[in-house]
């Protein structure tokens, strides 16, 4: 059964609500400061999604989106809101670069014409040789962009290499770049969204998604490296095969008039030292 959300009501947000909150935002800062988002920066930003979340929710709600009721409902003021509205109406996308490049590596990862009879990506001939070519892949996607700008891309990130034999290999890591901030910076957004997305609704109330973690402490370096190389391990499988799975119904879905619905599926593993902050417990 869905829980709800305990309501802060005229007392406030609940108080473990504001440590969760504190030990969320700390990691949100660290990344900010070290990238020159200064308060003041950061404050705006937060005002304009507070409006923007607003405004979808009285929309949901069915409720006319005034700025009289944004303002109610943020704690904003009118001057405030009217200034920020006039700036939200664009969409942020991902780059094209990183739209292609993850619609590529899932059409490698997972399509039977790139994949081998155990379901691994083939090493691809570059641009000539027995079929399937890096070409015919980049192909399938896109006839607007050159296959040597995308194949001299990915080899300045990291995605993939090319052997004595002039055929490209896919990287068994390369569902997220190693280097290139524009495309790290597109799944550090996307990727962080959605995961507190699945915990805000869980949190809230609606059928619980699939949000789970394990967690130990106490473990030495050489337990914590053993345990990392088994989540990467069995993290990359598991990926792969719903990538695949997810393909499959994607190319049965397309054209279909209900075919408006997205998802999302990830994993990670974080390392530290065994140290409790406030900003982890709420106390020292």
């Amino acid at each position: 059964m869905a829980r709800k959300a305990k309501s802060g009501g005229l007392g406030g947000p609940p108080a473990t609500f504001l440590k969760a909150l504190e030990r969320l935002l700390g990691p949100l800062v660290r990344a900010a400061m070290s990238l020159g988002v200064t308060f003041p920066l950061f404050i705006r930003l937060l005002k304009r999604i507070y409006i923007q979340v607003a405004t979808a929710e009285s929309r949901a709600a069915g409720a006319a989106v005034t700025v009289s009721r944004i303002s109610v409902m943020t704690g904003l003021q009118r001057k405030d809101i009217g200034q920020i509205k006039e700036q939200i109406e664009r969409k942020l996308g991902p780059p094209a670069n990183v739209s292609l490049g993850a619609r590529l590596i899932g059409i490698w990862s997972g399509a039977k014409t790139f994949t081998d009879a155990a379901g691994r990506p083939l090493a691809l001939p570059r641009f000539a040789g027995p079929r399937p070519t890096f070409e015919d892949l980049v192909r399938s996607v896109s006839s607007d962009v050159r296959p040597r700008a995308v194949l001299d891309e990915w080899l300045r990130l990291g995605v993939v290499d090319v052997d004595a034999q002039d055929r490209v290999h896919l990287k068994g890591d390369a569902f997220v770049p190693r280097q290139g901030f524009d495309e790290l910076a597109y799944f550090y957004g996307r990727n962080l969204r959605d995961h507190i997305a699945a915990s805000t609704h869980n949190l809230i109330g609606g059928d619980p998604l699939l949000e789970r973690a394990v967690y130990y402490d106490k473990l030495t370096s050489r337990s914590v490296d053993a345990l990392e190389r088994m989540a990467r391990d069995i993290g990359v499988e598991a990926l792969v095969r719903i990538n695949r799975e997810a393909l499959r119904l994607a190319e049965g879905d397309e054209g279909k008039a209900d075919a408006d619905q997205r998802m999302s599926v990830g994993i990670y593993f974080y390392r530290g030292p065994d140290i409790v902050t406030e900003s982890d417990d709420g106390e020292k």
